[in-house]
């Protein structure tokens, strides 16, 4: 099914004359530096292609022949290779395989293309090239110590010597050729009889693999070996096949696709079966936002979801199919973390859905939509995305895409990092998570117990750990109060332990709360706590031992939704001044 998924997308681009996607046997690569050679094979210079400043320096991508698939053998590309494969520059210390290197790629230009004469002009500049000439280069040493990828180009010409006509013809021939020489199969991607692809292309670009590519199809071992077939022959794939399903997924994986993104470990690609609006938009929903301009990045969240409400998506691409692949590194292959398949209108309702359980009452400076991204980074630990437990990410995507209840882990993560970070705890984003976990969970699960938590405050919610958390937030306001400029509050010290086992601290806490209302000077909001304080203690039976997971949960919505009711009544307090 994904390479099926996949195969059709690279159709689509092939059937676009504008999406410059590379035909069977070729493809696109950065190549740093192109060898400029007169017509007699004389270096004219070797040219450096690349743009930027610094380590941001980018090479411009050229339209070559395949790479071949590189292991401990010794295999030349056409017309394009590594500097140790090109001048023989030993790089690891095997000056001898790095001359074997050279010969194999000279020879075969000489046996394929060696009667072209824009070859001939290869050729002959390899065998007189000399190191004195190569060391007059301003990029020479750069060329030694990186051994980057290089190709040719004659004077006067815009184009490589791999892309003029006759040779581009010829090795398109020497393409099919090759493939008449594959086994003949059964290609199980598309039912037909066609010759089968030994070794796949690698995959690159998915986050923590390998810079040389992974695989998903490979077989490297005798324990893979199945009835006598090795290697790609296990699952038969047909050689146009493999090659439209790799370059399909590497032009989405490339650095400059719009169509991936990371969560957690797991690098996500997304693509419609057919040019579509959600295709573009979609990763605006999870990404983060840029660091330069978040506010852009909240401006275009606003408009999508807007789009959303309005059913926008629904309404013109609505049935248009849509796929969503992440992929996570293991070894040298690559695992499928999931893959999701659905309607842009399936896919569009459950995102809302998304966005509408993360809404909550919020500060002015907080941004209006959180990112999938915002939300994990926020539970892992010291806030960093390094931190992230894989498995957690993946599931919590998966959970968004299949419009299920969030993992449980999720709650667990979000409750630990609230008791842990002994100086923010609630932040908007964890309370945001919080309600959005239980209501997701009350919904798919529900209890006469229960009331779906709402945007801000509702004191008439029966939950005990909402309760609970309310009254913490008074106490910790009182305490302010009576102490400006403190630096540390209950919050610090009692938080924990309040919101998991309330009886061994609120009996304190009340006790301590009568010597901070003694300090007040202000009767009216004495009165004004003791009425707050008096509504809360009504709904309570008493301090509970112990709170449950969903408590604790509730115990830090109800301390953040009160906090926010005392920020907005001073705000407004403010205004009418």
């Amino acid at each position: 099914m994904i390479l099926q998924a996949l195969k059709s997308y690279y159709d689509r681009l092939a059937a676009d004359p504008e999406s410059s996607i590379p035909r069977v046997g070729w493809e696109y690569k950065e190549i740093p530096f192109i060898i400029v050679l007169n017509p007699d094979g004389s270096l004219v210079s070797i040219e450096d292609t690349r743009e930027g400043e610094g380590r941001q320096r980018t090479a411009k991508a050229f339209l070559v022949p395949q790479a071949e698939k590189k292991t401990v053998n010794i295999a030349a590309n056409l017309l394009w290779d590594t500097a140790s494969y090109i001048f023989g520059i030993d790089t690891k210390g095997k000056p001898e395989r790095a001359k074997q290197q050279r010969d194999a790629f000279r020879e075969r230009l000489v046996q394929q293309l060696g009667n072209l004469s824009a070859v001939k002009t290869v050729i002959s500049f390899l065998d007189s090239i000399t190191q004195g000439r190569l060391s007059r280069e301003p990029c020479w040493e750069e060329i030694v110590s990186q051994n980057p990828f290089l190709s040719f180009r004659l004077n006067g010409d815009r184009e490589l010597i791999c892309q003029k006509l006759e040779v581009k013809q010829r090795i398109n021939a020497l393409i099919a050729a090759e493939s008449e020489t594959e086994m003949r199969g059964t290609c199980l991607v598309t039912g037909r009889n066609a010759p089968i692809k030994r070794l796949h292309s690698p995959i690159k670009g998915v986050y923590g693999a390998q810079t040389t590519g992974a695989n998903i199809v490979s077989f490297n071992l005798d324990a893979f070996t199945s009835y006598g077939k090795e290697q790609g022959y296990n699952a038969p794939v047909g050689t146009e096949t493999e090659f439209a399903y790799t370059t399909a997924l590497n032009r989405l994986l490339s650095k400059d696709s719009r169509q991936r993104l990371r969560v957690g470990d797991a690098t996500t690609v997304f693509w419609s079966e057919k040019p579509t609006k959600f295709e573009s938009d979609f990763a605006l929903f999870f990404d983060s936002p840029d660091r330069d301009d978040p506010a852009a990045h909240t401006e275009k969240v606003r408009a999508l979801y807007e789009s959303l409400n309005t059913g926008a998506y629904v309404e013109y691409d609505g049935d248009t199919m849509f796929y969503i692949l992440g992929l996570s590194p293991n070894a040298s292959r690559l695992s499928i973390r999931f893959w999701h398949r659905g309607t842009i209108a399936e896919f569009a309702t459950r995102i809302k859905q998304y966005f509408d359980d993360f809404r909550i009452v919020k500060p002015p400076n907080e941004p209006e939509f959180y990112s999938v991204w915002q939300v994990l980074v926020n539970i892992a630990v010291q806030n960093k995305t390094s931190n992230i437990p894989p498995n957690l990410a993946g599931d919590f995507m998966r959970a968004i895409l299949d419009g299920l209840p969030y993992p449980n882990t999720l709650l667990q993560a979000a409750i630990r990092r609230i008791k842990s970070d002994t100086e923010y705890r609630v932040r908007p984003v964890r309370a945001a998570l919080v309600k959005a976990y239980l209501n997701r969970y009350y919904r798919f699960y529900p209890s006469p117990l229960y009331r779906e938590v709402g945007v801000a405050l509702d004191i008439t919610l029966p939950s005990v750990g909402y309760q609970l958390g309310r009254l913490f937030a008074v106490l910790e306001k009182i305490q302010e109060e009576a102490n400006p400029g403190i630096n540390t509050t209950i919050r610090e010290r009692y938080y924990a332990a309040a919101c998991s086992a309330p009886v061994t601290v609120f009996a304190n806490l009340m006790r301590l709360k009568n010597h901070h209302l003694a300090k007040l000077d202000r009767k009216p909001r004495v009165i004004e706590f003791e009425q707050l304080l008096g509504e809360i203690i009504e709904k309570l039976d008493g301090f509970p031992a112990h709170l449950d997971l969903h408590e604790q949960g509730m115990f830090a919505i109800g301390y953040y939704h009160q906090r926010q009711a005392f920020f907005s009544k001073k705000q407004s307090e403010a205004a009418d001044q």
